[in-house]
């Protein structure tokens, strides 16, 4: 019987040992695969931001697709154009044939022909369409080319190209003349021709017709202005500003101001290349701010008005290019929207260069082949070029991202109109001809620095915390208060960036002064608060438990918090004029916005909080009690005990939760993105906003275009983020090994 008994209880240890066998296994299995699809879900993020950003460092190229000669008349080009489908092409011949041909073969589909033949064509507004003719006559013909796409009957689609002539076959009488420049704007038209006696400027206000529906032309100002040497060419910026007259050979630029035209006077003079240089062409970029120059000596540079001291534009030289080969570039190609262009050379060289990146994207030769002039398509993925010998060469393009560089990205740019270099984030305008500023260094910055305030906030109150209720507090309150602390964690970041920006931001702009008192004044209760209770009467003092005395603390804090907040407008109308904000801005020279730095640190640190708090609290309290315990026994006295002895000990786990916490504080994006101005500024002021790199994603993600440069430097900004907190946890965890090995002998 006791053997039957025996052998009954062997069998149940025995499948209860199997049982516990398989369940330790399946959960080694379970949690081993987890792991391994942690690292697996890690790298296929890191790969596909990766794979995403990787496009905008490729390198540009090009490879000629079609070749013919030049269609229509015999007589020489002047102009070339492509519709944005580049499936048709416009030439202007000296002759004044207006010609649409199929860019694929040169075939002529249409043709008009201009009243006179012609000397020069210029384009009204880049990119647009819209050119202007200067006769022989004298005339100036004012044209633009349209396009209309239609699917016939359900054929396959078909463009045709339509010429409008706004002010009429008639054109504008000039007087004879070489160089011509014609700007428009809704209300005003003018034109510049340049004659042997000075460049003639006219100028007429843009009337609209309410009997036939267009537009009739009133004469402002007809007036001639010297010259000093010859016009090679002439410049008109879109806003009808500045008149540029260049001097070819003395490399010279004379600046008009022309706002008002009827007293249109000389600004400046401006030398344009030194040495014995040439200006081989010159034109402006789109968006009609910038000047590009190219010399016979193969140097490119742009220029743009600046103002000087007295606050009067003055052209000021910003960056050079050299041209391929260091040769003279015959001639300037723009981009219709971008700061692109491309430079024609001798020996068929071609230089693709971006002006805000400040380099050289592509140089490509085409041996025996000497372009002399040409076009881009509006989305710049085709290139048309003239060789000399009258032939057309048609080039697609790949150059998606060219306004990518690493100086682009992370060092100072000197964009247009800007008084001088700076780092600036601004995606997006109304304006089409506005110029992208694509910089992650402030939003690097305004990631730093909302860490930075955040760990300025939380580091000490969540450390304190956490080393004093696991060293010192009585258990039944650390039961209370730990659980509590870690509840803090589950608020979800939206309600916190809610109310640090309905509230917390309002609140601390009208008691400003009561914040900065605050935090005096709770700094000085608490060891006066300690020192009047070492005073109170023994039979007092020995009533409260060992581990209770924080309790003692919670009423005195309150009241010196509501102390400071209640002095806080008398020391404003004492002090600060009755307005500390504004006081700050007109004395101190510090802005103050409402929504800042100091409520992002606020907000944030309460979200750290937890996190360092749990964590550390954690690791103090778990050194094991033999220490701490035998360190007491030796004499030492409880500080000691927790300075040379705990603290050592729990070193680990206390870096590990600043490390956790600092992550969190990097990568938030909510309580940043309703908290802050969501400025992209590079400031340290505590009372101005930012822009962090999470919160610029959150914003600007929705509205980039799918493949776009903006899209791509979206998931750059991630990839960045991913970068920064790997290396920051792989060195933590460097850090957290050498301490653990330092102190596992304690």
């Amino acid at each position: 019987m006791n053997q039957a008994v025996a052998a009954t209880e062997i069998s149940q240890v025995s499948s209860r040992a199997r049982w516990r066998y398989a369940k330790d296994r399946a959960a080694t299995v379970g949690v081993t695969a987890g792991g391994i699809g942690v690292i697996v879900a890690v790298v296929l993020i890191f790969f596909y931001l990766l794979w995403v950003v990787l496009p905008l460092f490729f390198p540009a190229s090009m490879e000629r697709i079609e070749r013919y000669a030049a269609p229509g008349s015999q007589a020489p080009s002047l102009y070339y154009a492509m519709e944005e489908q580049a499936e048709v092409g416009l030439r202007v011949a000296a002759d004044g044939e207006v010609a649409f041909f199929e860019l694929a073969d040169g075939r002529v589909r249409q043709s008009m022909q201009l009243p006179s033949p012609l000397r020069a064509v210029t384009e009204v507004e880049v990119g647009r369409g819209q050119l202007a003719a200067l006769g022989e006559d004298g005339r100036v013909y004012r044209f633009g080319h349209r396009y209309q796409i239609s699917y016939p009957e359900g054929a396959q689609r078909t463009i045709l190209g339509r010429i409008e002539q706004p002010y009429g076959e008639a054109g504008i009488e000039m007087g004879d003349g070489d160089a011509l420049a014609v700007r428009e704007t809704e209300d005003r038209l003018m034109l510049a021709v340049a004659q042997p006696a000075g460049v003639r400027l006219r100028s007429f206000a843009r009337v609209s017709s309410f009997l036939t529906e267009g537009v009739e032309l009133e004469q402002e100002a007809d007036l001639m202005l010297p010259q000093a040497g010859a016009a090679d060419h002439l410049l008109i910026d879109p806003l009808l500003n500045w008149l540029y007259v260049v001097d070819a050979e003395r490399a010279s630029l004379q600046v008009y101001d022309v706002r008002q035209p009827a007293r249109a006077s000389l600004l400046e003079t401006v030398t344009l290349s030194e040495g014995a240089a040439r200006i081989t062409d010159v034109g402006l970029m789109p968006g009609g701010i910038s000047l590009l120059v190219a010399d016979s000596q193969g140097r490119l540079r742009q220029w743009f008005p600046l103002r000087d001291a007295n606050g009067v534009h003055r052209l000021r030289s910003i960056r050079d290019f050299r041209s391929p080969g260091g040769e003279a570039a015959q001639a300037l190609i723009f981009e219709h929207a971008r700061r692109g262009f491309v430079t024609l050379s001798g020996e068929g060289h071609i230089g693709l260069f971006h002006a805000t990146a400040g380099q050289k994207v592509l140089d490509e030769s085409v041996p025996g082949s000497d372009f002399q002039r040409g076009a881009f398509s509006p989305r710049a993925n085709r290139l048309l070029l003239e060789s000399t010998a009258g032939e057309l060469h048609l080039y697609e393009v790949h150059n998606e991202h060219p306004e990518i560089s690493f100086s682009s990205l992370w060092g100072k740019v000197w964009y247009e109109s800007y008084q001088e270099p700076e780092f600036i984030w601004q995606s997006s305008a109304a304006n089409s001809d506005f110029e992208p500023k694509f910089s992650l260094t402030p939003l690097a910055f305004g990631t730093l620095k909302a860490a930075f305030y955040a760990m300025l906030f939380a580091v000490p109150l969540a450390l304190a915390g956490a080393i004093f209720t696991a060293y010192f507090m009585a258990p039944k309150l650390r039961q209370a208060v730990k659980p509590t602390v870690e509840v803090m964690e589950a608020l979800p970041t939206v309600i916190l960036g809610f109310l640090a920006g309905l509230w917390l931001a309002p609140f601390i702009e009208t008691f400003l002064p009561g914040i900065f008192l605050m935090v005096v004044f709770l700094i000085l209760a608490m060891p006066l608060t300690g020192w009047l209770w070492t005073k109170a009467p023994a039979p007092l003092r020995h009533r409260v438990p060992d581990g209770y005395q924080p309790v003692l603390l919670v009423l005195p804090l309150i009241i010196a918090g509501g102390l400071a907040l209640l002095l806080s407008r008398p020391v404003e109308a004492a002090f600060f004029g009755g307005n500390m904000p504004q006081w700050l801005a007109n004395e101190m020279d510090i802005p103050y916005d409402q929504r800042n730095s100091l409520v992002v640190g606020l907000a944030m640190g309460f979200a750290v909080i937890p996190t360092i708090f749990s964590i550390a609290e954690d690791a103090v309290f778990g050194v094991p009690k033999h220490l701490s315990q035998g360190s007491l026994a030796l004499g030492a006295t409880p500080w000691q005990t927790l300075v040379r002895v705990v603290l050592p000990t729990a070193s680990p786990g206390i870096f590990s939760a600043l490390m956790i916490g600092l992550g969190r504080a990097v990568g938030e994006t909510m309580i940043v993105l309703m908290a802050t101005g969501n400025t992209p500024i590079m400031d340290f002021n505590i009372f101005e906003g930012f822009r962090t790199l999470s919160a610029n994603i959150a914003v600007e993600m929705p509205e980039s275009e799918v493949g776009s440069t903006h899209f791509r430097i979206l998931f750059l900004a991630g990839l960045v983020l991913f970068l920064f907190t790997f290396v920051f946890n792989t060195l933590a965890e460097i850090v957290r090994q050498r301490l653990r090995s330092k102190y596992s002998s304690l």
